[in-house]
């Protein structure tokens, strides 16, 4: 009994190396009934002649073709299938034309991705892996996921990922990290290859490949914990940056969630964005810096710590604040006195947004005060002391205590 012909205006089929033979037969009727496949060079391959349907290879790059192509093929009561490699609502084209066209108009009918194919192949729960995708994606965005004795499976952009990939830990200190390299999940021509990255022998091999990386952290290598409060010793800096104990303190009052941007204004060496982006991996981050040199300095820190989304705009506040998006929380790290700034952050919050400002001057002091009388929040004073020899003993040497305002807008944006 043949499966029903498709309604929805788009179908997109998931497809694995396996192509045809692998589909599910309501996947095989959905592309047999298409009058247009869209899909990428490799894809359409995979199609035996039944499928008579015109064929549309998409350009590259892709993203911007997604709603020229969709205008041109889907009017005329025309049925038009897409294409997508495995499951395509993850890391698949199914998140653009969902956007483009919107989730009712699409039918979609997944294949096992290859990440399920990993586990399965390695014995790994799904729900204990990290995944990362490096498919248009910067290498630098998996330095964020490294932490001793994790597991990984990396999406690679094509046959030099995993030596890639292999470097990338040698430099990240976590060089004994073993590697598999997965090609062609789910085919006749599945191939496994392994090592360390250390010593990674392999030429780059299969372009459909998947990384998986056992995380082992070289001995003495610094360990990034995955909350707030890195070592400052993880920053290229020039004195100007937020000491660790005062950054936990800060980002606990910033409270990033997912999906939020931040405004990180006077940025110095980049340290509240970045891990306010490595609170996950989809909160953003703009910092705002006006010397250059610290802006170039931002942006080598965000790309060694796993955040090269951050984006770094080299201007004064509050002139450099003008057509930003609207954040979820602002941070105030210098500037205090400029005139204007600090209305300017207020305005832009909407309500329920948080504003965060550090000082440790008189000057900027009085202004804090000023707007916890105005706007309520908390005000307090955060003195941190370390120890220290003394002759052959041991002291205590005080930190310049820091003064924080935190404070969220309410409905009426003010008190």
């Amino acid at each position: 009994m043949s499966s029903p012909v498709p309604t929805a205006p788009v179908t997109v089929v998931g497809i694995g190396a396996d192509g045809w033979a692998g589909l599910a037969e309501t996947s095989r009727a959905a592309l047999r009934a298409a009058h247009v496949v869209i899909g990428g060079d490799r894809q359409l391959a995979l199609l035996p002649a039944e499928c008579r349907a015109e064929r549309v290879a998409w350009p590259s790059p892709l993203r911007p073709a997604v709603p020229r192509l969709l205008a041109e093929h889907t009017g005329g009561g025309r049925r038009v299938a897409v294409l997508a490699s495995g499951d395509p609502m993850f890391y698949g084209i199914g998140r653009a034309l969902a956007e483009t066209a919107g989730p009712e108009r699409l039918r979609v009918l997944p294949h096992p991705s290859s990440v399920s194919y990993a586990c399965a192949r390695l014995g790994w729960p799904l729900e204990d892996t990290g995944t990362v995708t490096l498919v248009g994606r910067p290498l630098a965005s998996l330095a964020a996921e490294l932490h001793d004795g994790r597991r990984l499976l990396v999406l690679s952009a094509g046959a030099a990922t995993p030596g890639e990939v292999a470097a990338l830990l040698r430099e990240r200190g976590f060089g004994p990290s073993r590697l598999d390299v997965l090609e062609q999940l789910g085919s006749d021509r599945e191939r496994r290859l392994e090592g360390t990255a250390r010593d990674w022998p392999h030429p780059p091999g299969d372009p459909l490949n998947v990384v998986a990386v056992r995380c082992a952290r070289e001995p003495g290598a610094p360990r990034l914990g995955a909350v707030p409060g890195l070592p400052d010793e993880a920053y290229e800096s020039d004195g100007q940056l937020t000491k660790r104990h005062v950054r936990a303190a800060t980002l606990a009052a910033l409270a990033p969630a997912p999906g939020e941007l931040l405004w990180d204004i006077g940025g110095g060496s980049g340290s509240i964005g970045i891990e306010w982006m490595r609170a996950h991996r989809s909160c953003r981050a703009v910092s705002v810096e006006r010397d250059p040199a610290r802006a170039a300095r931002i942006v080598r820190n965000a790309e060694a710590l796993g955040v090269p989304g951050l984006r770094v705009v080299t201007a004064a506040a509050p002139a450099g604040l003008a057509g930003l998006e609207r954040p979820d929380a602002v941070f105030i790290g210098g500037g205090l006195t400029a005139p204007g700034l600090l209305d300017a952050c207020w305005d832009a919050l909407a309500p329920g947004g948080r504003l965060v400002a550090n000082t440790v001057t008189l000057e900027s002091e009085a202004l804090l005060a000023d707007r916890y009388r105005r706007h309520g929040g908390d005000l307090v004073r955060l003195a941190v002391a370390h120890a220290v020899p003394v002759g052959g003993f041991t002291g205590w040497r005080q930190a310049m205590p820091v003064t924080q305002w935190s404070v969220t807008k309410s409905e009426a944006g003010s008190t």
